[in-house]
């Protein structure tokens, strides 16, 4: 699917049909028991009952549920055992120089290209985006005076955006003020002034294997040396590791996302990002946390970033709106804790401001509140095409292929048999028209040669699912 079609959008009953199936794919509602009812379900989940009545009729054609009179609907059968999840990762622990930049720009050259079907770009599909109130909102900030947004903005950024994101942080469980927070182009930006203040050439950064390579290509390029930790693709970075490394070397940050790893989709316990911090706490060691995919949970409660937690500044939290709003507005931000100095004197010295009038829309429309009305309907929307997308990977992939389970985001972390080379496969898939993301930019060593990363970002399509066949069959003559 190229990015100028138009994608098909499921009818909100096959939504509610996915998600119930996801439920007994996951083993969360079992053969033989009872279906939340129809009332009960339209209730919790704020859709009509014609709609849960509609979606129950879909599962009970395909045989997963069944319908007993005077009782409700029941579990039948599952059809398709589910691929098993990759196991936890075990990287050597020991830090090495970063070599991924000329691999990672030939990739994100390739997987941006609009003939081609976009499994290998992490970003949402446009037509999933609000940008008609965007684009109408924009147009009302120009009316209202000639010369708005010309000017520079302060280096910290609008104080209207820096107020909205300060309320929101209250749902995450954080009490930030707007004079906590930077605005920045871009959660990269972010990143990239985050750990220039608190590292230098030369030190070690510890990251969770396999980790974004946009962390690794800053970290390449700011010279400093990657320290790879293992990691569960379920509940993150494995702390007893994390430590040992500690205790061994000077490790001067981490750089980690605790809620909905890029590529793995795992989600940090929330008792254990306690742990998390009290062991960098100890050695004081800062945290530079990417919280870019904490608003796009799948089930009922957002997860905390650590800096709930954080009572010292220890943390510096970075996002963006990338991911949920536009990724050409390119507007991030950061809560530097007790570096907010040094940050505000680098993003002086690297951009002055950020651009004015993104801000200004973005931060109307978080006012007016319709950013999680939104919301909920993309984090629907994502949460059903992973699903599909797994549930397509279970039938045209090869035997013995793993696949993550993730709770959030739109991200889908892929082990291949052994047999297959994750390198060979990218290239045959882009000759027939198909981005992926190979496994070894993943890495500072390049590991992780049988894996792939698939992005959900677009509704399901009878157009995806063959795109899907073909990499299966593609993996299987690789």
């Amino acid at each position: 699917m190229s990015n100028h079609s138009t994608p098909t959008n499921n009818h909100l009953y096959e939504q509610v049909a996915h998600e119930i199936t996801d439920l007994i794919e996951r083993g969360t509602l079992r053969p033989g028991e009872r279906v939340p009812s129809v009332r009960r379900y339209s209730a919790q989940n704020r859709v009509s009952i014609s709609t849960v009545m509609q979606a129950y009729a879909l599962l009970e054609d395909k045989g997963f549920i069944e319908a007993r009179p005077q009782s409700g609907y029941y579990v039948r059968q599952i059809f398709r055992e589910l691929p098993p999840e990759p196991a936890i990762s075990q990287p050597p622990l020991s830090p090495s120089r970063v070599t991924i930049g000329d691999l990672a720009a030939k990739i994100h050259d390739s997987v941006n290209r609009p003939e081609i079907i976009p499994f290998g770009a992490a970003c949402p599909c446009l037509h999933l985006l609000p940008t008609r109130k965007l684009n109408r909102t924009l147009g009302a900030i120009l009316r209202r005076t000639e010369y708005i947004g010309q000017s520079y903005d302060p280096v910290v950024g609008n104080q209207q955006l820096r107020h909205q994101i300060a309320r929101r942080s209250l749902d995450w469980g954080c009490r930030l003020s707007e004079n906590d927070l930077v605005i920045t182009v871009g959660c990269t930006e972010a990143l990239n002034l985050s750990l220039r203040a608190v590292a230098n050439p030369g030190d070690t950064i510890a990251v969770e294997s396999p980790t974004y390579f946009g962390f690794l290509q800053i970290i390449e390029n700011l010279k400093m040396r990657a320290l790879e930790i293992p990691t569960d693709p379920k509940a993150g970075i494995c702390l007893n590791d994390l430590e040992a490394a500690i205790k061994k070397r000077t490790v001067k940050a981490c750089v980690l996302m605790p809620n909905f790893q890029n590529p793995l989709g795992s989600c940090m316990p929330e008792e254990k990002k306690r742990q998390l911090l009290k062991i960098l706490g100890q050695h004081d060691i800062p945290l530079i946390e990417d919280d870019l995919y904490g608003d796009l949970y799948h089930g009922n409660e957002r997860p905390k970033p650590v800096k709930a937690y954080d009572k010292h500044g220890l943390v510096l939290l970075c996002s963006s709106f990338s991911k949920t709003l536009s990724p050409s507005y390119r507007v991030g931000w950061v809560a530097p804790g007790k570096f907010r100095s040094e940050v505000e004197r680098l993003k002086l010295t690297n951009t002055v401001a950020t651009a004015s009038l993104p801000q200004m829309a973005i931060a109307e429309m978080l006012q007016n509140g319709g950013y999680d009305h939104y919301l909920r309907k993309i984090r629907r929307a994502f949460a059903t095409q992973v699903q599909s997308t797994v549930r397509a990977i279970s039938k045209y992939f090869p035997a013995g292929t793993k696949v993550t389970r993730p709770i959030g985001g739109f991200i889908l972390w892929v082990e291949l048999p052994k047999s297959v080379n994750a390198m060979q496969l990218y290239q045959k898939a882009l000759n027939a028209k198909i981005s992926i993301v190979p496994g070894p930019v993943f890495s500072a060593k390049q590991r992780y040669q049988n894996f792939i990363r698939l992005s959900c970002g677009y509704p399901w399509s009878v157009e995806l699912e063959q795109a899907l066949a073909t990499l299966g069959r593609l993996a299987r003559e690789v």
